[in-house]
């Protein structure tokens, strides 16, 4: 491979790479052939199969080479890798004197992102009038009751209501569905549903003694099975699956309620393990019961649907648009929830699914959990920032969170942006500097969500706009270069001068 610029020698080597790629890529669709009964959906499993064996060359190389010629540097190939690379040989050949191959039709250029717009369409649906990127807004349990406030979420913006199983119950449900049907109707706008099953959660069922526990840098506690199997003294905390005790080993990291308390194993015994904390604050951290708990890089078999999923699936598969699916990790999980949802829904059209994305084993799956997924039904994933930076770190989720968007734009599968955006508009009523930025960052998904909190109303009309400047510049990777309004006339020295002359 070379990064020279030489016409005939990228030609050489990128007829070379593109074989490779096609080749490797349909291997992977052989074994991934069994899984793809929707037909619409080979195409993109295709695409996402080449562009996973693009993606495993380095091609810096070439990118320095092609762009020396004024070539694309397959930097937004995501949605369209065969295409990409035959557009560029189709040029690379007559600048190297060379017969050039057919050129790809024009509409190859497009398809991949139609097809992802389709998707989109398909499960947040249809928004004309409003930004791109959709917006999906957690309902509280007041939604229930005050259909004025669900109105006013929807005119300000709101494209879809997000129901989280683990809060409130079916009766509560109802009432939030028919004032969501109620208000998208009388406002004319589309608002679809998602209901985000609970999931296995690991979490603190106990702490003793009991009372207020704080624990700082240094403490111990010893975490159990049960407080029976516990060695007596000092501070001990039950959790709700066994199989998280057996897993420690020495230096085992355990991070509790969401990051805030990071622990390490320093001794197990067959009932328990001896943690000691490392991570808090300086005035310490509530250790308390219901946190949830989280092993970065331990897999744990833990069934991906709880008893209280498989109730709660009663409701959702006679009233949700679609279907969040909490801890997924392997494609079992996936064809598993399916088959609980094709049970209850005979006949029917199999209901979209969210796979949320919220461990370091569902980042490396990802591929294999969109092909079992939208193999068979519609599918989008949800980037959950919060428990992916406690699994994989913080330093990390940001390189990580670019990659995920990388691969679902090539799968064109959509994507949500959550956790904490415009945290502190929501709960306080003004944003952050940081997290506007981060707002806007959203835009290059299809979909943001905000969480619930007593300014929610005001963060959706705030939010719809920052999505509606950003529209304006921006799709995926690829800048929009319409004209700069804040410098729209000619700017001179001799103006600036007697500006500031004018001005003293």
């Amino acid at each position: 491979m070379t990064g020279a610029g030489d016409p005939k020698t990228l030609y050489t080597d990128l007829v070379r790479l593109r074989a490779e790629v096609e080749a490797e890529g349909d291997a992977t669709m052989a074994l991934w052939s069994p899984a793809l009964v929707r037909p619409t959906f080979r195409t993109s499993a295709a695409n996402l199969a080449c562009y996973l064996a693009l993606r495993r060359r380095d091609i810096n190389a070439f990118q320095e080479g092609l762009s020396r010629l004024g070539l694309s540097s397959l930097g937004r190939s995501e949605a369209r890798v065969l295409p990409a690379l035959d557009a560029i040989l189709a040029t690379l050949a007559t600048l190297a004197g060379s017969p050039p191959p057919p050129r790809p039709p024009a509409r190859s250029h497009h398809a991949g992102r139609l097809a992802l717009g389709r998707e989109q369409h398909r499960i947040f649906g249809p928004d004309p009038t409003g930004p791109r990127t959709r917006i999906m807004m957690t309902m509280p349990t007041e939604a229930a009751f005050d259909r004025g406030l669900v109105r006013r979420m929807i005119e300000s913006g709101g494209d879809c209501a997000r129901i989280n199983c683990a809060h409130d119950g079916p009766d509560v449900w109802r009432a939030m569905i028919r004032n969501v049907r109620a208000a998208a109707r009388a406002t004319g706008r589309s608002c679809r549903v998602l209901m985000d099953l609970g999931g296995p959660k690991v979490r603190l069922t106990s702490v003793a003694p009991a009372g207020k526990v704080r624990v700082h840098r240094g403490d111990r506690f010893e975490l159990t099975a049960s407080l029976h199997h516990a060695s007596g003294g000092g501070i001990q905390a039950t959790v709700s699956h066994a199989e998280i005790v057996r897993a420690l080993r020495p230096d085992s990291v355990v991070w509790i309620n969401d990051g805030k308390i990071g622990a390490r194993t320093v001794r197990t015994t067959p009932g328990g393990a001896t943690l000691e904390v490392f991570s808090a604050r300086d005035r310490g951290e509530r250790l308390k019961p219901e946190k949830g708990i989280n092993l970065p890089g331990v897999e744990l078999a833990i069934p991906p649907l709880t008893g209280k999923d498989l109730e709660d699936l009663d409701f959702v598969a006679a009233h949700a648009d679609c279907v969040g699916f909490s801890f997924v990790q392997r494609p079992q999980d996936v064809v598993q929830l399916r088959q609980e949802l094709a049970r209850r829904r005979p006949g029917r059209p199999p209901l979209p699914l969210v796979l949320k994305v919220e461990t370091a084993l569902a980042v490396k799956n990802l591929p294999r959990l969109i092909v079992s997924a939208g193999g068979s039904g519609p599918v989008a994933v949800m980037i959950a920032r919060g428990a992916l930076a406690v699994e994989i770190g913080l330093s990390r989720l940001s390189e990580v969170q670019e990659q995920l968007l990388w691969i679902c734009e090539a799968a064109h599968v959509p994507v949500i942006w959550a956790t904490q955006v415009l945290d502190n508009m929501v709960r306080d009523g003004a944003p952050s500097r940081g997290e506007t930025t981060d707002a806007a960052m959203g835009q290059r998904a299809e979909c943001v969500m905000l969480n619930k909190g007593p300014h929610q109303v005001e963060a959706i009309a705030f939010l719809d706009e920052v999505l509606r400047r950003m529209d304006r510049h921006q799709h995926k990777k690829s800048p929009r270069l319409g004209p700069l309004q804040s410098w729209s006339e000619p700017q001179t020295l001799s103006d600036s001068a007697a500006g500031s002359r004018t001005s003293r």
